[in-house]
């Protein structure tokens, strides 16, 4: 009894396309992304689209009930955003926390950094611990205790008051509320610029160090011709990460003074939140946008920069 076998069966059969295959592997592939793309158009692209067709229409709160039936305006959302005074105002707000929180939480990070590569030699878990658990820390929890430390009866005017001096209501001065945001600021985010300094410190090799020790190069030309240029990489990523936080500030203003006194600590962020409190969600959603533009234009800067220098 004979058996007959198709074309490909055996050791001599054709082999298989490699078009069928590549469609396999490619079938496969986007099985596994499907959940992330899933998520990404409901969650991302879905509302960033329908974000951006609301910042050209008139769309307020009552219009929920028919939102088809509001006006198409254009850009007038965004032309009315550079007309109000508050918003100008907070981008000046915004551009203060940029400029004193950045170059502040970096500071202290890198020096925590270097105590512990090198200065710290006990205990230096612990420590790390230590200093980066406001990073984790509930900041709801935070807020209400720096509330009451910076109160006119809090801790701080206390602890002034026992060396005989009156300390001032800070949340409620113009001129002293934005400096206690933003130490807030860099309280919570000081331990993740120490951790990633910590860990460019301890990718660049001992040996570097030693021959510049034997070449009579002390500690502070050692930091500053070996150690800062080494680390422009994990300088810039942290410069990148902590200018885009303080572009997007919320929580720290919010929970502390609600963006007073008389607007002086509102971001651009507690602004875009106002507004949609308010039922403005054209605007709203037009200053989300703006905001959007100037944390990418500002971070490109950054990159062009910092690359050019490494």
């Amino acid at each position: 009894m004979t058996t007959t076998v198709g074309p490909t069966a055996g050791p001599g059969a054709p082999p298989r396309p490699r078009r069928s295959r590549g469609a396999r592997r490619t079938a496969v592939a986007w099985l596994f992304l499907a959940p992330f793309a899933v998520v990404f158009l409901v969650y991302t692209a879905i509302p960033t689209v329908a974000a951006l067709g609301f910042s050209l229409t008139d769309l307020r709160g009552a219009d929920l009930r028919h939102p088809f039936a509001v006006d198409f305006t254009g850009l007038d959302n965004y032309v009315r955003l550079f007309q109000d005074e508050s918003f100008l105002r907070d981008i000046l707000n915004t551009a203060v926390f940029v400029a004193v929180g950045v170059p502040l939480t970096m500071g202290v990070g890198f020096a925590l950094a270097v105590a512990l590569n090198s200065g710290i030699r006990r205990l230096r878990g612990v420590f790390r611990t230590v200093f980066f658990a406001p990073v984790v820390t509930n900041v709801v929890a935070v807020a209400l205790i720096w509330q009451y430390a910076f109160n006119a009866d809090g801790t701080v005017n206390n602890a002034l008051g026992a060396v005989g001096l009156a300390g001032p209501n800070w949340l409620d001065d113009p001129n002293l509320a934005m400096p206690v945001v933003i130490l807030l600021g860099v309280w919570r985010n000081f331990g993740t610029a120490m951790v990633l300094f910590l860990a460019g410190l301890q990718s660049i090799p001992e040996d570097v160090y030693e021959a510049a020790a034997l070449d009579g190069a002390g500690r502070w030309r050692q930091l500053r011709h070996i150690t800062l240029p080494l680390l422009l990489p994990t300088t810039l990523m942290v410069s990148v990460l902590l200018t885009v936080f303080y572009l997007q500030v919320f929580d720290e203003p919010y929970l502390l003074t609600n963006g007073g006194p008389l607007g002086s600590t509102e971001s651009m962020a507690l602004y875009t939140y106002h507004q949609f409190g308010a039922g403005e969600f054209g605007v709203s959603s037009a200053a989300s946008f703006v905001m959007l533009l100037l944390v990418a234009l500002v971070s490109a800067v950054q990159f062009r920069l910092l690359r050019s220098r490494s």
